[in-house]
């Protein structure tokens, strides 16, 4: 099992890279007039979960964007994983 320190050099800038990405993104989505779709809305929900002292983080992030319902939507324009629940 690896140490902290040896997971922090193998993956560190990794990690960096994708956070600065993230922020990127996100700058990109403000400059752009608009309502905010529900798949922005999910973002900004899960992102607190990156914060929290807690060892399931990657899953309680899946659960954020994971659609719990059980009937078939009838607007939805396919059936699967959309990224985020229909509402």
């Amino acid at each position: 099992m690896l140490s902290k320190k040896e997971l922090l050099d193998m993956q560190f800038i990794d990690a960096r890279a994708r956070l600065i990405d993230l922020a990127a993104f996100l700058d990109r989505l403000e400059r752009h007039e608009g309502a905010d779709d529900i798949r922005l809305r999910y973002l900004r929900e899960a992102l607190p979960i990156l914060l929290e002292h807690r060892p399931d983080r990657a899953k309680a992030v899946l659960e954020k964007f994971s659609d719990h319902t059980t009937e078939l939507s009838e607007t939805a324009p396919f059936q699967g994983a959309s990224g985020a629940p229909i509402s």
